[in-house]
């Protein structure tokens, strides 16, 4: 008997890490219906750029960084990917935008997913954003270096490779190097542009980011492939 009430509260352990870690539904819901209701309740711009996406893109003024463009912001902090492409009919196709600027994978890799998984996932954001929307451009912002993950590093690097060749091959896909402008002389994460967890950037990480990202988006917007 005591056994088996062991065994019953190991599944359903195991049952709550799945529903409440592993379930994007679970996970991020009110999250979502948070966009939602905004949507709901104000009106987008046509043609925008659609900022999406995890903390670095929740947490980037972009609204205020690119003011000369009509800016939705739908990151939420600590998604990957895979949660990205299951809530994309809900906070990405519905805005029909002219651009997207995409960050995600960071967590990824943070999560013990490998760099073949990373890009296998953007690529099945890609397919979802163009089977409904074929003309618009998608950028890559491409997953950045850190202090806090340098150790993984080289997996994040692997999988920038393999989505900025992808990225090559389609006129309406574009790579944006993120990494170069966070890096020092001798290749580390400078810590000046980070927050004190050496992971999320800071009001100047974030000015860099934009001066090198701001010519790449105007370019975007000015031309559909």
């Amino acid at each position: 008997m005591m056994r088996k009430k062991v065994w019953l509260l190991v599944l359903f352990y195991c049952v709550g890490v799945v529903s409440g870690q592993d379930n994007p539904a679970a996970k991020w819901g009110k999250t979502i219906a948070e966009f939602e209701d905004w949507d709901r309740k104000n009106s987008f711009a046509a043609d925008a750029v659609l900022f999406v996406g995890s903390s670095s893109i929740k947490l980037w003024p972009t609204a205020e960084d690119f003011r000369e463009f009509p800016v939705i912001n739908r990151g939420f902090g600590g998604s990957q990917i895979s949660e990205v492409n299951y809530f994309a009919d809900r906070i990405v196709l519905p805005y029909k935008p002219k651009v997207i600027a995409f960050y995600a994978g960071d967590n990824d890799v943070a999560k013990g997913k490998g760099a073949k998984r990373v890009f296998e996932d953007y690529q099945k954001f890609v397919r979802l954003v163009h089977e409904k929307l074929p003309k618009t451009k998608i950028i890559f912002i491409a997953i950045k270096p850190s202090g806090s993950r340098w150790s993984l590093w080289p997996v994040m690097a692997q999988a920038n490779k393999m989505i900025e060749d992808f990225c090559g091959k389609d006129a309406r896909l574009c790579y944006f190097d993120s990494a170069t402008p966070l890096l020092t002389a001798d290749g580390k994460p400078d810590d000046t542009l980070f927050l004190k967890d050496r992971l999320h950037l800071n009001d100047k990480g974030y000015r860099a980011w934009t001066r090198a990202l701001k010519p790449i988006l105007t370019q975007a917007m000015a031309n559909r492939p």
